[in-house]
């Protein structure tokens, strides 16, 4: 029998989760991995305290901006309220995830962002991954910070806390995640070694195009801010 639509997004959480999972980018019971369910102002997510090598379609939550559940079963990951005010704020965003990364996190926790240390993540992410103010976990107030975090980009850190990151699909969104995990671990090492040298704005235009053209998520009316 062919799966409703909504099953298969629910498919799509499930499938996001177990990639971020088998990347070592979480561990059991922490981080998220949302989908929007279309043009609609509701999402699926990954339920709370959620055991990603046994997770499975049936314990994906359906929820909707207002932080209503529509589906019986599982509670929804805590930090839901974040997902909404991104949602809520840029309506290109499909996917949203949440990590806790060891070198990502690592750097959240001193409160040092990353620089542009490699053309990709202009091409990517939009620019360096910043660092939100501190946000209490689980309330709107992480979902703010997040957001002036992100700016106009497509991933933060967010302080003492991990990594957000959205797309326009879930296969963006699985890809920068797995990025951020990666630059931050560069970065650190070169802050062993040495001071990394950063990539000025004046060598990235072509890569902002590039941003801009495929990657990019951000809102109409943001399109002047840097």
């Amino acid at each position: 029998m062919a799966l409703n639509k909504e099953d298969q997004v629910r498919i799509e959480v499930v499938r996001g989760a177990k990639a971020i999972f088998s990347k070592g980018l979480v561990e059991a019971g922490e981080g998220n991995v949302s989908v929007r369910n279309g043009k609609k102002e509701e999402f699926f997510i990954t339920p709370s305290f959620n055991q990603y090598d046994t997770l499975k379609k049936d314990e994906i939550v359906h929820i909707n901006f207002d932080g209503t559940p529509l589906s019986a079963g599982k509670l929804p990951s805590t930090e839901a309220k974040m997902h909404i005010a991104i949602y809520k704020s840029r309506p290109k965003v499909q996917a949203i995830i949440h990590t806790h990364s060891p070198f990502a996190t690592m750097l959240s926790i001193v409160g040092k962002g990353i620089p542009i240390i490699m053309e990709e993540m202009h091409a990517f992410l939009g620019g360096s991954v910043d660092v939100s103010e501190f946000g209490k976990a689980q309330t709107g107030e992480i979902g703010e910070v997040a957001l002036k975090a992100l700016g106009i980009k497509n991933a933060a850190l967010l302080a003492n806390h991990g990594v957000i990151v959205c797309g326009k699909s879930l296969d963006h969104a699985v890809k920068f995640a797995e990025l951020v995990e990666k630059l931050a671990k560069m970065y650190w090492g070169a802050l062993q070694i040495g001071k990394p040298n950063i990539i000025s704005e004046e060598h990235l235009e072509r890569f902002q195009k590039i941003f801009n053209s495929l990657f990019a998520n951000y809102p109409r009316s943001m399109r002047t801010k840097k």
